[in-house]
């Protein structure tokens, strides 16, 4: 059934521009013209080259990707056109093709009537700030006026490529394939009716999975509020032990993140995913290991225990990555889910962090329920809220109330990497702004639920209190 709280928002919303790209309500913020202006900004700041472009399944996806294409060819540059692929893919295909950059239109995990832009550099990831931000400044300069683009006028070409096989290839060379046919794993998916559809079944029987699939085609049709959390999964969850799967996998949208299920239905989340990967990879290959400072604890403990070390970086996926380049990581991600696996693209990909898990449900020989594979994980619990933020305050009241928050914790380390980050014994804490929202988000994790919430109320007191 179709899930209309997932399709009908409650009011406008304005153009949402950030460093790694944009997203609107298409018909209203987001146009075809802000699109074009957009694909316009973007290719002035690349080398030479093609550029590669796909989409996820929303019914939008079409207009907006010709508007896009007809804007790049008729400044003179090539399109390569993977049409519904994931955004992984996108990254791989733009390495495979030495391409000057990339552009994803997808919303992720927002309801049907947004769309989006996701750029991407000649590295095949998400951009980087400084060059995000110099998009963003053209595009400033070229909103008043979008270009009015005449598919006559091309002076590039468009080129349909084929990309899901490459990305296939890419994820089967980096796990044990045998080892994973091996125990024949029962997989239970849901791709969302997005993008992932192109390459999850292709994937999981390549690993030599028995197969149940749910949430196709790639038509954007969402039956539940298309991000991966628990609430919104609530009336799929018993579709995984009723088809007698080990495993449910749920992917977002355009597929850069996994949400995992136990063999009883019972929601993991998305930490998990990066954990069970890290875990996965460092048995194999210990090395460094990346995560945002939004990231559970867990994947730094189990770094730990393979002798490896972990390192926070500012929120954000290109934070992630560049923090990953300069560290070398054997694997990177963020909390949602998002697995980075070099080998394979410096982008989150759900593809990867499934063939990992299996891999480590696989090891020696049996398969290990997810169930067993944790229990031996520390108890850890996050909780998050958000405060909006009172009328009028400027940057310097939102600074002024991290220090307050900071003092409110007079014995723990404090960290300013992205906001204010309070480190405990047991847990942490984070206050960050929101770069579009005047909102201010607060995660806080602990041993136990109790815990975090006693934590998070008084730094919510803290950062509100201005007396």
């Amino acid at each position: 059934m179709k899930n209309d709280t997932a399709t009908n928002p409650k009011h406008s919303e304005p153009l949402i521009v950030s460093v790694s790209g944009l997203r609107g309500i298409v018909g209203e913020a987001l146009t075809n013209d802000v699109a074009a202006a957009y694909a316009c900004s973007f290719i002035e700041t690349l080398p030479a080259g093609p550029v590669v472009i796909g989409r996820d399944g929303r019914e939008s996806g079409p207009a907006l990707k010709e508007a896009i294409a007809n804007a790049i060819v008729a400044n003179g540059r090539d399109v390569l056109d993977c049409d519904i692929a994931s955004t992984p893919t996108v990254g791989v295909a733009i390495v495979e093709k030495n391409a000057a950059g990339g552009i994803q239109i997808s919303a992720s995990h927002n309801p049907a009537p947004y769309n989006g832009l996701k750029l991407f550099s000649s590295e095949g990831r998400v951009l980087p700030a400084v060059a995000g931000d110099a998009v963003r400044l053209r595009f400033e300069a070229l909103r008043r006026a979008p270009p009015k683009i005449q598919k006559e006028s091309a002076h590039g070409n468009v080129r349909a490529i084929e990309s899901t096989l490459p990305h296939l290839h890419k994820v089967l060379a980096v796990v044990d394939v045998d080892s994973i046919r091996k125990v024949k794993p029962k997989v239970w998916i849901d791709c969302g009716h997005g993008a992932g559809s192109r390459l999850a079944r292709p994937l999981l029987e390549a690993l030599g999975c028995e197969v149940t699939v749910v949430g196709e085609p790639a038509d954007g049709q969402f039956e539940h509020e298309p991000e991966p959390t628990a609430d919104n999964l609530i009336d799929w969850l018993p579709q995984i032990p009723a088809a007698g799967a080990d495993i449910g996998f749920f992917q977002d949208p355009d597929a850069d993140r996994l949400a995992i299920a136990s063999h009883t239905g019972d929601y993991l989340g998305e930490e998990l995913t990066l954990a069970l990967a890290a875990d996965a990879v460092l048995m194999k290959s210990p090395g460094p290991v990346v995560i945002n400072c939004s990231t559970s604890q867990l994947t730094v403990h189990l770094a730990q225990r393979h002798g490896a070390p972990c390192t926070l970086s500012a929120v954000g996926e290109a934070n992630v990555v560049d923090e990953m380049l300069k560290r070398n990581a054997v694997l990177g991600g963020e909390g949602n889910g998002g697995v980075i696996d070099p080998r394979v693209g410096l982008v989150r990909d759900s593809f990867v962090a499934m063939a990992l898990i299996l891999e480590r449900m696989a090891e020696g020989g049996t398969l290990t329920p997810l169930t067993n594979l944790i229990k031996d994980f520390p108890p850890l619990t996050i909780k998050k809220t958000k405060i909006v933020l009172p009328s009028g305050w400027s940057k310097q009241d939102v600074g002024n109330s991290f220090q307050r928050v900071a003092d409110a914790f007079p014995e723990a380390n404090v960290s300013r990497l992205d906001g204010v980050r309070i480190e405990f014994t047991d847990g942490w804490l984070l206050a960050r702004a929101s770069n579009t929202e005047p909102i201010v988000r607060i995660i806080a994790e602990a041993a136990d639920e109790q815990q975090a919430l006693s934590v998070i109320e008084h730094a919510s007191k803290a950062l509100l209190d201005q007396s």
